[in-house]
């Protein structure tokens, strides 16, 4: 009796797994062992599991994915999302591991950004400091306004990150989900797009680069930080978000990108140090398939921060608007069939 109880109990582990698609490639003989073996690792049996089958080219794919998704406005959380489910891996997104690599792969990229921006960021910070010496924000100081439209602009997106974050992506990561955010995503880059024709001819005569950025109306800063929480919706960009800011502010489009860049780096790099520990801390986690991820996740942000720069100088969104809104259908047509 108590082998029919264990083979039926066993039948229903295998069913439940194959159905949430953790199951993966792997065969009934390791899946009727992890549960035969579930005494031997209590609660994190399958916790266990997914360890071993996080491979280093799942790592590194997942790094470049990540490296290239997180600057391009097309959403790094919602490829990390539809990449396994579409390749059937066997990784569950919501498992303590795979979130602490996600933040591994932010920090490098945050990293690559600080070091690219390094020169400007110490104008920034110097401009911070001379308006709390000052004790008022110069109108001819570009970096000092710089610095704070970029605080006033993170700090709705940290709140708000802070509170909702957990609890939004837990109810809305699921694949097919992330799937048409995706393709809303794509509408939402090309309606900017039409909407900054329109607004172009109110600042025909606007400066560009840093000097432009500093004319931001404080309102339009704080406008863009709210929009970037629509990120926290897997498949929406957070670039995206705050690059569509600042074209509706009335910057153009290489002026828009590296506002965009730099206020990605406060937010990624606050939101990394303030989990990475977690990966010291904690035993169990695979370290080296991380730290590959991690460097992975670098190298492609570099690439993609040196080759952004270049291509909004001539050109706009409409490209990631229509491959947004193609993946997200490829990615459902895939998914249901």
């Amino acid at each position: 009796m108590r082998g029919a109880s264990l083979y039926a109990h066993i039948t229903q582990e295998i069913r439940i797994m194959k159905k949430e698609a953790l199951y993966g490639q792997s065969s009934s003989i390791t899946v009727t062992c992890l549960v035969a073996w579930r005494p031997l690792f209590g609660k994190d049996y399958l916790l266990w599991y997914f360890l071993r089958m996080f491979t280093y080219v799942q790592a590194i794919l997942l790094g470049l994915l990540q490296g290239v998704t997180e600057l391009f406005p097309v959403s790094s959380l919602g490829h990390s999302v539809l990449l396994p489910a579409l390749l059937h891996w066997p990784l569950d997104e919501h498992a303590p591991f795979f979130l602490i690599f996600l933040i591994a792969t932010h920090f490098a990229t945050a990293l690559v950004l600080l070091g690219f921006f390094f020169k400007d960021w110490l104008r920034i910070i110097q401009g911070f400091f001379c308006s709390l010496i000052q004790r008022r924000i110069a109108e001819d100081d570009v970096y000092a306004r710089l610095a704070w439209l970029i605080i006033i602009a993170t700090i709705p997106a940290g709140i708000i990150g802070i509170l909702f974050q957990e609890s939004i992506q837990n109810l809305f990561a699921t694949p097919l989900f992330v799937a048409y955010i995706l393709i809303l995503n794509g509408v939402l880059l090309y309606s900017i797009e039409i909407l900054k024709k329109h607004r172009q001819r109110l600042h025909n005569t606007l400066a560009a680069g840093d000097l432009a950025i500093s004319r931001m109306p404080w309102l339009a800063a704080f406008g863009t930080g709210i929009a970037q929480a629509l990120a926290l919706l897997p498949g929406f960009s957070r670039t995206g978000a705050a690059l569509g800011g600042g074209l509706l502010a009335g910057l153009d489009h290489e002026s828009a990108a590296r506002f965009s860049f730099l206020l990605a780096t406060p937010i990624i790099l606050a939101a990394a140090v303030l989990k990475l520990p977690e990966l010291f801390t904690t035993k169990g986690y695979p370290v080296g398939e991380i730290a590959v991820g991690a460097l992975a996740a670098g190298i492609a942000a570099f690439i993609s921060i040196s080759f952004l720069t270049r291509y909004f100088k001539t050109n706009t969104l409409r490209p990631f608007a229509l491959y947004c809104v193609l993946a997200g259908i490829l990615s459902i047509v895939l998914l249901t069939r």
